[in-house]
């Protein structure tokens, strides 16, 4: 678990400094270079739509994992918006708290029990 959690704040820190300097060379527009891209129907376009469905599964686990309730809706937006930004800090903290049980941090921990 230990790799895994190095692994994590590693990712983080990787796609969070790439974030930076994106938005410092390119804008914080990001939805107009999406659209454009998509419409355009070529691989850029085929990435950004692959990676937008990955990510409404991420935060449709999130929210599953939280029963649905408003606090898992609400996380289960923020894993659909924010990506790694959000999931890697999100799993640590799981990993945390589940002290080392993957089930848990997969399923929850009402799952995990029974």
């Amino acid at each position: 678990m230990t790799a895994f959690r190095v692994c994590l704040v590693l990712m983080w820190l990787a796609v969070a400094g790439y974030t930076l300097v994106v938005i410092a060379e390119h804008g914080i527009d990001l939805l107009s270079v999406f659209l454009r891209d998509v419409r355009a129907l070529g691989w850029p376009g085929q990435f950004h739509l692959d990676f937008l469905c990955f990510l409404l599964i991420c935060g449709f686990w999130v929210a599953w994992r939280h029963d649905f309730s408003a606090k898992g809706l609400g996380l289960g937006l923020l894993a659909s918006v924010g990506g790694l930004l959000f999931l890697a800090p999100y799993l640590l903290v799981l990993s945390i708290h589940a002290r080392g049980s993957v089930l848990e941090v997969l399923i929850g921990a009402k799952g995990a029990s029974t």
